[in-house]
């Protein structure tokens, strides 16, 4: 240790050497336990984050029970931070507020009074304007905190006491679910109903060898405060419950309206969980603004303290079907709801587990509960026996004991040692009021007697046997079942069981479809100009840019470029920017400044293509090996170094005409070249010195046309060029276009 650094001591303090690594680390640790245990994780056996059970501790000591009146959320929260946690009031209010939202918990543990926010995401009032008490449901997760069923610990600044857990009579883990962030670790648990939690847990009780199936008998999954309906197949959602980590599809409920003259229109009354609906409105109206959703006409909400969105189609010859599964696709009208039950357990270690793992440890906590309230209980029958047995000893010897309360100096002292009494007893003798010596008190005191000593036998009797106890707890979750599983509250919400119907959506659907003009110029810049316009049509291009290539297509076509590098890329019509002079094409697919575009069109059904490179070999190719919606494109024509692709033309005809730089002609028969998906091709034409300049597929019946400035010639006695692939050729026809192109 350096001589300038002095070892910590008990007195003068002072501070010690240690590594940056071994420091933060140790100090990252400490912070992430803190988050872990005490802010992001709930508590398996009450499902309450600190932050909750100190609110509903706080609400507890104000008396704020659902039978009393309400007090303003400021004097709650105003409570809880300076007696229990020591955060942001804005932090304990906004946990606060999400316990009263009827569309945010499934059961409630606040009932607010005043604005609460709304699920269109309003944000609440301010804690000075709302008023708030507990639930019956909060009183449930209470019941019998006073009866040392718990443990407590003192608080932050070690003036109160607060409990470690709540009882919970109340399922309340995967009743209300939670969500949490903490470090490297997260939780997300779905609500469930009451009623089927319950009964799952009487069927692990009845049988704890149950396996996961058995339970999902009784909870088929989820049950969400605002409804909804659950595509999820049952062996996912198996899967999902046996390892604790998975996830749920929710869907809107919808249903078609009908109206006059045969048209229709949707109506949605209930939006997936935690789903925003201005937002989700905002959503649907910016897809429809941005023509994503040509099969949907217009949206709007008419909802009072009732959802229900209208949605109407664009024609009444849409599929209902149809066009919710592209919302669906589309919008947050479905959702994905994860689950990843990850909790803190009976010993504060976060673990996931799997759903029955989860009822067990709510069933082992009740079992505690109802031992350490039992034994509370008899110890509080012991105290109250005693002190019935030292008044029943007054009765027998009343003359006795008035002589020696007048007459002794020890009073206490004598009634012990005359009677065989404990101090107890004999403080309890002493503090007697007269009226209690009458006949009828007496009367009173044997009674209670009598019942006390009942009540003890059977409490003992329920501490020796664990069958009993388990009966106990039995009936205790069956009490539950029927206050909070039953009728309105209880009735489950989210339609379960339905499979994911078979809906075939072509992805055009969620593009409109119209006409369009795809220009690219010379200097490879592309753009869409609506319309299809026509070929003498004006078309502006920069300065010193003119027209390379234009194609006829639709918004919801895939248009193939081929380029001189031997690749073919595509883009959806959709895709191609507008605007004056749209960007260049290098930024949508990867072409090198060296490589051009030499073919655009929009290929169709069973359509063939002839491939042809410079050194005049080439083959067929369908259309589909042309589609590649990737930057990179696909590589169909492979090529040798100083090669390139020269042509890509339609295959409309039986005949091959090919003309060379050395400007001979051939024309051969078309099924002479192969048909591949890709590689090197044959030779079409041989030549001597240069390459192929160009090439076309015609119909022999038809003749060969070629154009001559604006004039059209044709040539129908092809004799003198007629040969077989990768022949040399010969001279054309006089009038033949200098440019050795046919046009």
């Amino acid at each position: 240790m350096p001589d300038d650094v002095n070892p910590p001591t008990a007195t003068t303090g002072g501070f010690r050497e240690t590594s940056f690594a071994d420091a933060l680390s140790e100090r990252y640790l400490a912070y992430a336990m803190s988050t872990i245990m005490a802010r992001s994780l709930p508590d398996v056996r009450d499902g309450l984050k600190p932050v909750h059970r100190r609110l509903l501790w706080a609400m507890h000591q104000l008396k704020l029970d659902p039978e009393a009146g309400f007090k303003k959320c400021a004097r709650i929260v105003g409570d809880v931070m300076g007696k229990y946690h020591p955060h942001g009031d804005a932090a304990i209010y906004d946990a606060m507020v999400r316990l009263a939202q009827d569309f945010a918990a499934r059961y409630p543990l606040v009932e607010g009074q005043g604005n609460f926010g709304n699920i269109d995401g309003d944000n609440a009032a301010a804690m000075r304007y709302t008023e708030a008490r507990l639930t019956a449901v909060a009183q449930a997760m209470l019941r019998g905190i006073d009866e040392n069923t718990v443990d407590f610990r003192v608080t932050y600044d070690g003036e109160e006491q607060e409990p470690v857990v709540l009882p919970a009579a109340f399922p309340n883990l995967l009743a209300n679910g939670a969500n949490g962030i903490a470090v490297g670790m997260a939780t997300s648990i779905p609500p469930h109903n009451a009623g089927e939690l319950c009964a799952a847990a009487l069927h692990l009780i009845a049988d704890p060898s149950a396996d996961t199936a058995a339970l999902l008998a009784y909870l088929p999954g989820p049950d969400f405060p605002t409804g909804g309906v659950l595509v999820e197949p049952p062996e996912a959602i198996r899967e999902a419950y046996e390892t604790g980590r998975g996830g749920f599809r929710l869907r809107a409920r919808w249903a078609r309206e009908e109206m006059k003259a045969g048209t229709w229109r949707i109506v949605v009354t209930e939006i997936p969980y935690q789903v925003q609906k201005a937002k989700l409105i905002e959503q649907i109206a910016q897809l429809l603004e941005e023509k994503k959703l040509p099969l949907l006409g217009d949206i709007r909400d008419e909802s009072t303290d009732v959802i229900r969105l209208v949605i109407e189609p664009k024609s009444r010859n849409v599929d209902p079907a149809v066009l919710m599964e592209t919302l669906f696709r589309a919008t947050a009208l479905e959702a994905r709801i994860p689950l990843n039950l990850n909790v803190l357990d009976a010993e504060r270690t976060p673990r996931v587990m799997g759903l029955k793992a989860a009822l067990q440890a709510w069933l082992d906590h009740r079992h505690v509960v109802l031992v350490r309230g039992t034994e509370h209980r008899l110890a509080a029958i012991a105290r109250r026996l005693e002190i019935l047995d030292g008044y029943l000893i007054v009765y027998l010897n009343l003359d006795e004991v008035i002589r020696i309360v007048r007459e002794e100096d020890k009073p206490k002292e004598a009634l012990m040692a005359t009677f065989s009494l404990i101090e107890t007893q004999a403080n309890a003798i002493l503090d007697m009021r007269l009226r209690a010596l009458r006949r009828l008190e007496e009367m009173e005191i044997r009674k209670e007697h009598r019942k006390l000593s009942a009540e003890q036998k059977s409490l003992q009797g329920l501490m020796k046997s664990e069958a009993k106890r388990w009966e106990m707890i039995a009936a205790e979750i069956a009490a539950t079942r029927a206050a909070f599983g039953e009728g309105a509250l209880g009735a489950r919400r989210t339609e379960t069981g339905r499979l994911l119907p078979a809906v075939l959506v072509d992805e055009a659907a969620f593009v409109e479809r119209e006409p369009i003009t795809v220009i690219l110029s010379e200097k490879g810049w592309i753009r869409a100009q609506k319309g299809h316009l026509a070929a003498d049509a004006e078309v502006r291009f920069k300065e010193g840019d003119a027209l390379h290539l234009a194609v006829h297509a639709q918004t919801t076509d895939r248009i193939v470029l081929f380029a001189t590098n031997g690749r073919a890329f595509t883009l959806k019509g959709e895709a191609v920017p507008r605007g004056r002079d749209g960007q260049p094409v290098r930024l949508l697919v990867e072409l090198t400044n060296e490589d051009q575009v030499v073919a655009l069109f929009v290929p169709a059904d069973g359509e063939r293509f002839l491939l042809a490179a410079s050194d005049g070999r080439g083959f067929v190719v369908k259309a589909e090996e042309l589609l590649a919606e990737k930057r990179t494109g696909k590589q169909v024509l492979l090529l040798d170094a100083g090669r390139e692709a020269m042509v890509c033309v339609p295959v409309e005809g039986d005949s091959v005409a090919t003309v060379g730089e050395n400007r001979k002609l051939l024309v051969f028969p078309l099924d002479q070249v192969p048909e591949m998906t890709r590689g090197r091709g044959v030779q079409l034409q041989s030549y001597r010195d240069g390459g192929l300049s160009d090439v076309k597929v015609f119909r022999r019946a038809e003749g060969l046309s070629w154009a001559l400035g604006d004039r059209v010639r044709t040539e129908t006695d092809l004799t003198p060029w007629r040969g077989q692939r990768a022949g040399a050729g010969k001279l054309p026809p006089n009038g033949f276009p200098r440019s050795n192109k046919f046009g």
